[in-house]
């Protein structure tokens, strides 16, 4: 089974909601960083799992879409509290409906909130 994987970082803001979690509960920014892994068992007639070129393209779309803003306030989190768990999901099947490598068996979307947690979702194909 082959994996690749894409890493980028950005700054958005969030507040957590339905429960008592102190500051959280306040708005406030994470650093995220974002990995998404590419898995199959199967490359292309070039040698490759993937086109790296649009991965990196519809990554860096789905960043430029959540950088600076404020997590809540987005129609995908409506009714959601923007937790790690939730924004792992959300960002894994967003970047599954953009991306088009018939290769794949899995993309799994890990995002950081700081340097010790993090949440992932693995979507299989």
């Amino acid at each position: 089974m082959y994996t690749l994987a894409v890493q980028r970082d950005f700054i958005a803001q969030h507040f957590l909601i339905g429960g008592d979690w102190g500051a959280e509960n306040q708005l406030h920014a994470h650093h995220y960083r974002v990995e998404i892994q590419l898995t199959g068992a199967q490359l292309d007639r070039h040698g490759y799992l993937v086109d790296i070129v649009d991965v990196e393209t519809q990554l860096d779309a789905l960043v430029a879409r959540y950088r600076d803003h404020t997590l809540n306030n987005l129609p995908e989190f409506d009714g959601l509290n923007p937790s790690i768990e939730h924004f792992a999901h959300i960002f894994c099947q967003k970047f599954a409906d953009a991306v088009s490598a018939p290769n794949l068996t899995a993309i799994t979307v890990k995002i950081w909130e700081n340097d010790i947690a993090w949440a992932a979702f693995r979507l299989e194909r």
